[in-house]
């Protein structure tokens, strides 16, 4: 069913036509659509969604998250043509998500087609591994029962989709986002490589055109983006983000920046970006180096995760040098030293990334750049650090609340 919007149509069809002439013609002639050409990465938002409603006509839909991609709803209404959105109702979404759902419903007179996970799966990894088993061994396995195998199924109808993706959402995996592309990771009703084509109509617009846009044209948008949210997915997995961060920065943020992506979008993950991460950890530059920081070796570390007692207090960071979260931690830490070093507490730093990393997930329990542990005198083992709160005070609040007053 393809609802109606209520604006009329504003797009110029000879401006349009223009830009996207070759692509139009083709489309035309063939079943297939031809692969865009780089004129449309130049074409405007408003351009892009009606080339692609046009083409594709009920056999496309909108990909809604219940954030500021609702932008690309508004495009489609402006265009005066018919149109299909879906959202995937995970279990888990904010309240505010699903009130958004309701007055967007409302405000363009649509019918949002809603696609859920399969109960049985959902079931099935909530009893065997708990509410929150994301936060031990990363947000793939259950984004994958969520929202990748519904979104997958949705999208075997279908011959298109769109969705809200910009290129500055994320430098690490969003920054070559392309206007339109054939499906990457996904098929279409067709079946087979190639029978689908993805439309990312706001890739070359930034956050502030976007909301500028949103302003002007009194759309409707989700309340948690008052509250300091960006980028707003599940309720678990989405927070606030502080001035200077990056709009992902609040998803899933106890993992590494590179693993951002939820499986809807992995093929943004290009091989260069992922040539890029391997040039950052090859980098040789270190940090925590203040003289009462230890730097442990991998032998080290073992020996003082296996003793049965301790005889010292050590605190130790997991880090990545080329880690920003890693960097911003510094000062805190060396100040910690400074503090505590007289009052018997061993402050090391241990180098978790390259070979290490897999080993440091299995045995010192690393999810994410850094990971501060604390090993107590006179016990085995040791504790982690369970906030982000790693500025000095912090630190010797946490040491104190397990070995007592310092």
């Amino acid at each position: 069913m393809t609802s109606r919007a209520r604006a009329g149509p504003v797009v110029q069809r000879i401006a349009r036509n223009r830009v996207f002439g070759d692509d139009v013609k083709a489309s035309r002639r063939t079943s297939r659509v031809t692969p865009a050409r780089d004129a449309r990465a130049r074409a405007t938002a408003l351009e892009i969604v009606d080339h692609a409603l046009e083409t594709h006509g009920d056999r496309i839909a909108i990909a809604f998250s219940g954030a500021e991609d609702v932008a690309v709803i508004q495009y489609a209404a402006l265009t005066g043509r018919g149109f299909r959105v879906f959202s995937l109702d995970t279990g888990r979404l904010n309240p505010e998500t699903y009130e958004l759902f309701d007055a967007v419903e409302k405000h363009f007179g649509i019918k949002i087609e809603y696609c859920f996970p399969d109960a049985d799966a959902v079931k099935a990894l909530v009893n065997e591994k708990g509410m929150f088993s994301f936060y031990e061994d990363g947000h793939k396995e259950c984004c994958g029962v969520r929202k990748v195998q519904p979104l997958r199924a949705k999208l075997a109808t279908l011959d298109a989709w769109m969705t809200g993706q910009r290129k500055d959402q994320s430098p690490g995996t969003r920054n070559a986002v392309p206007a339109s592309q054939v499906d990457p990771v996904f098929v279409g009703a067709k079946g087979g490589e190639g029978s689908l084509m993805k439309y990312n109509p706001l890739t070359d617009m930034t956050s502030t055109e976007v909301w500028d846009f949103l302003r002007v044209m009194g759309t409707p948008v989700n309340a948690l983006h008052e509250r300091g949210y960006v980028s707003i997915g599940c309720a678990p997995c989405t927070r606030a983000v502080l001035p200077g961060q990056q709009e992902r920065e609040g998803r899933w943020w106890w993992e590494d920046a590179a693993s951002k992506e939820c499986g809807l979008h992995s093929g943004n993950v290009s091989d260069e970006a992922k040539k890029t991460q391997e040039d950052r950890e090859a980098t040789e530059e270190d940090i925590f180096e203040h003289e009462l920081v230890r730097a442990l070796s991998h032998d080290q570390i073992a020996a003082l995760r296996d003793e049965k007692t301790h005889a010292e207090t050590t605190l130790a960071v997991l880090y990545a040098p080329w880690c920003p979260h890693c960097q911003r931690m510094v000062d805190g830490y060396e100040t910690a030293a400074e503090r505590l070093t007289p009052n018997g507490i061993t402050f090391a730093k241990f180098r978790a990334d390259r070979d290490e990393k897999e080993w440091a997930k299995e045995n010192l329990s690393l999810n994410s750049f850094p990971t501060v542990l604390l090993f107590p005198k006179g016990r085995s083992g040791y504790i982690k650090l369970g906030s982000e709160r790693r500025d000095a005070d912090s630190l010797r609040i946490f040491i104190e609340s397990v070995c007592g007053k310092i």
